[in-house]
């Protein structure tokens, strides 16, 4: 099975009005794929539907399969949330060490020793580009990390989970240059190993980062809301 990800005509509603969609894509095992379109078109909210985290008064309609298991509206749980991890737009860093940071979604799916824990860590930071900088330090706190190093700090806290897809909400939009390019080295050497839906305003990172592009048009739109480039 090379699909991780399928989405058919997802549509995201109040009770009366479409906000998001119709979209379908797939994300194929390995794939990066960027999700674009214009501000107001609902990029976030398809991101938030795919892990069934919408806010209360939004539905989603359409056909949703993670891993070949159909998923209905509402019926997300906690394991789907640990196959598919969604790294929001601004970093949220917990009380605690960097070490608690990176294992804070392992610890509630995966029974293990402290040390087992650990090593688990240690690969998901190192994965994420950011064990160098932080190894001897594991034990500091993470708010003393900068902005760049946050984001990738959850990347690492949701590459701890071995998940089947990363939804990655514009990783990026609030990092001076150095620290995009910085984590932006990260995802690119995601690519081919790890599945990736990731949005972005900017179409020259979706260029540098990614397999293939999601269009999404606003919903009012006449032509076809999603195309796979």
């Amino acid at each position: 099975m090379d699909d991780v990800i399928t989405v058919h005509q997802l549509r995201v509603r109040t009770r009366d009005k479409t906000l998001v969609g119709p979209v379908s894509f797939t994300l194929e095992r390995g794939s990066t794929t960027g999700l674009c379109g214009p501000s107001g078109a609902g990029k976030s909210t398809v991101l938030r539907a795919l892990v069934d985290l919408l806010p209360d008064g939004l539905v989603r309609e359409g056909d949703l399969k993670v891993l070949d298991r159909t998923i209905a509206p509402g019926k997300g749980d906690a394991d789907l949330r640990a196959k598919v991890v969604l790294v929001p737009q601004t970093p949220v860093v917990f009380g605690g060490s960097v070490l608690d940071n990176a294992l804070f979604g392992l610890r509630h799916v995966l029974r293990a020793s402290r040390e087992a824990l650990r090593e688990r860590a240690e690969q998901a930071l190192t994965e994420a580009g950011l064990w160098k900088e932080v190894s001897d330090r594991l034990d500091a706190p993470a708010q003393t990390l900068s902005a760049g190093q946050r984001q990738r700090l959850c990347l690492a806290r949701a590459l701890a989970l071995e998940p089947a897809g990363l939804l990655l909400d514009e990783p990026t939009s609030a990092l001076d240059e150095q620290s995009r390019d910085t984590v932006e080295q990260s995802i690119a050497a995601l690519r081919g190993r790890r599945t990736v839906l990731l949005v972005s305003h900017d179409p020259a990172q979706v260029e540098r980062l990614c397999d293939t592009t999601v269009l999404l048009d606003l919903p009012a739109a006449t032509s076809p809301a999603a195309a796979a480039v």
